[in-house]
């Protein structure tokens, strides 16, 4: 690989880098898939898909079966994918918060940025509670969900006449718009308001559109414990944290994925009618929705666990129904033998992130990882198509800990106009101000460390793209950071810096 590097899961016992779930191949495909027209999934969202950077090269690195990514495997795959001369590692692949020194893709991704590489970790699909990141060392880009303007929209339409927009990657032409029965089996029966295998048995749904929560079992299963049992359709409904964050599965029956509020509205309806009735209608692929991005339910939020003075995530990129290439052993449900297929996940947020940083490295070379990684988070979007801050998965503003410094804008990425760099040896005194012992920070960086010959700096004195100041009501709080700035724009450029003040703080800085 000279321009990539994606991971690969397969199964322990297959022989070789082969691909029994189809992650790794859609990742890879994402970074760097070449351009193939009429990519579409079932017809939908069909067009010219191509990965970011498509005339990358990209290098596969097995370093994960299908139950777990050893650290032994990891840290000895993004060794060997340096020395193989890569320049940009993407690793979808995460296994919580740790220190540092705990942490194998820390070690490994330490001697891959000391070495000049970029490197693009997943965030986690841990939220949408706080504390629940992966990968948050500060040499690496750490990387959030977003969603993007592009929904397979389908309508649920209520015997009162209310409209309720909804999700489904599967969307029948045949499939009659005329009003069916509506019912919500955990109305009666606490768990088949799952609708896992058997809850169903001896409640009757044939022929009706049948309300699933979620839990315990994947949607496309829900949907096909529904057909089993007779029902003609199935409206998904999220739970309270999920929020307004639908996706677009590949069922086997006529679905509509609905938001938590349109859930409760639905089984409300449903509770005080007589003989509920609905419809769903398919209106296909539509682009524009707004707001957009926003911030996934499922995107891993912050602060770091492992140095909560740096920000992380660092940015978001689109990780919702991400279109892809996909092997054609794999499933699931419609998707076997399918060329491509729409998943979720930081997983998919992470090599457009990666892709985007090899156009980056080609067109400026000289650049090093850390420049990268502060061009396009400087750059970054913090507003959506509508105009406003970038929503939550609840609608409501996003903070954050949940995007960063923002949705990645690739074009603006390229012209920063200056970038915050680091050099390696930079991390050697913030290790030292992390408290960890010689021997910790020696397992990290793996060479001896004397703390004794460093000057320890805490996270916030790093020249990061971003700081955290941490503040209470009770007590008054000074802090001052300094940063350096390095011209990449033209010679005489001069810049001009405006401060948006949080509620309660006040700002100044000097040039």
């Amino acid at each position: 690989m000279n321009a990539m590097r994606s991971e690969q899961q397969t199964s322990p016992k297959a022989e070789g880098p082969i691909d029994t779930n189809g992650h790794g191949t859609h990742t890879a495909s994402t970074a760097a898939g070449m351009f193939v027209q009429n990519a579409n999934l079932n017809g939908l969202a069909n067009g010219t898909a191509a990965g970011m950077a498509p005339y990358a090269h990209l290098a596969i690195y097995k370093v994960c079966d299908d139950e777990v990514c050893a650290g032994s495997d990891v840290l000895a795959g993004i060794d060997q994918a340096v020395k193989d001369g890569v320049d940009i590692i993407s690793a979808s692949l995460g296994s919580g918060s740790a220190n540092f020194y705990q942490d194998t893709s820390a070690i490994a991704s330490f001697g891959a940025m000391e070495k000049g590489v970029f490197v693009s970790f997943a965030g986690g699909n841990e939220g949408p509670s706080y504390n629940t990141l992966s990968n948050e060392a500060p040499w690496v880009i750490t990387v959030g969900a977003s969603t993007m303007d592009r929904v397979l929209q389908t309508t649920v339409k209520l015997g009162t006449g209310d409209v309720i927009k909804g999700q489904s990657a599967y969307q029948p032409e045949g499939f009659k718009s005329t009003p069916l029965s509506l019912v919500y089996p955990g109305s009666t029966v606490s768990d088949a308001a799952i609708c896992t295998n058997g809850s169903l048995d001896g409640i009757d749904v044939k022929g009706m559109i049948v309300v699933c929560d979620m839990g315990n079992i994947t949607e496309v299963e829900k949907g096909e414990n529904v057909k089993a049992a007779g029902g003609a359709a199935m409206i998904y409904a999220n739970a309270q944290n999920e929020g307004y964050t639908t996706s677009a599965q590949p069922h086997v029956l006529p679905v509509s994925h609905v938001s938590y509020a349109d859930g409760e509205t639905i089984k409300s309806y449903i509770s005080t009618t007589s003989a509920p009735t609905a419809t769903i209608i398919f209106d296909g692929t539509l682009f524009g929705v707004t707001p957009s991005p926003a911030i996934t339910y499922f995107s891993s939020r912050g602060p770091s666990g492992a140095d909560p003075s740096v920000l992380k995530p660092d940015i978001i990129a689109p990780g919702a129904d991400i279109l892809a290439a996909w092997p054609s052993s794999a499933g699931p449900g419609l998707s076997i033998g399918a060329d491509f297929n729409m998943i979720s996940g930081t997983s998919m947020a992470t090599p457009h992130i990666s892709g985007i940083a090899a156009l980056l490295k080609s067109a400026h070379p000289d650049w090093s990882p850390a420049a990268i990684k502060s061009a396009m988070m400087t750059s970054a979007e913090i507003t959506g198509n509508d105009g406003n801050p970038i929503a939550d998965y609840t609608l409501d503003y996003a903070n954050f800990f949940a995007m960063g410094s923002g949705q990645v804008n690739p074009t603006k990425a390229n012209t920063p106009g200056f970038v915050y760099d680091i050099e390696p040896a930079s991390y050697i005194p913030y290790l030292c101000g992390l408290g960890y012992t010689d021997k910790q920070i020696s397992a990290v960086v793996r060479r001896s460390i004397d703390c004794a010959e460093s000057n320890p700096i805490s996270g916030s004195e790093l020249n990061y793209p971003s700081f955290t100041v941490f503040l209470t009501k009770s007590n008054d709080y000074a802090m001052t950071v300094n940063r350096t700035v390095t011209n990449v724009g033209d010679a005489e450029s001069s810049y001009t810096v405006q401060v948006t003040e949080p509620n309660g703080a006040s700002v100044g800085y000097d040039s």
